[in-house]
């Protein structure tokens, strides 16, 4: 329950900060959402490149970029 919860505030603080980067402001719930997300698209991304993340502050800026790649693709997408 408790690792359930940590997600839940590392996806908030990830789609907090990727909205400050992109330019967006959104709900809380938003937020947990992109960050979620932002975290499985800078895996992958990431994973592609050769580059895994070990450590919690590396793992933050993965998923700050792929939430920042996801934004961006949403935009594109969406207009």
């Amino acid at each position: 329950m408790l690792k359930l919860i940590g997600s839940l505030i590392t996806g908030a603080i990830v789609g907090w900060i990727a909205g400050k980067i992109m330019n967006t402001e959104s709900s809380l719930l938003r937020n947990i959402v992109v960050g979620t997300i932002g975290s499985f698209v800078g895996s992958f991304v990431f994973g592609l490149l050769g580059f895994y993340a070990f450590g919690w502050v590396a793992n933050l800026v993965v998923s700050v970029v792929g939430a920042c790649i996801f934004i961006w693709l949403g935009r594109k997408l969406f207009g």
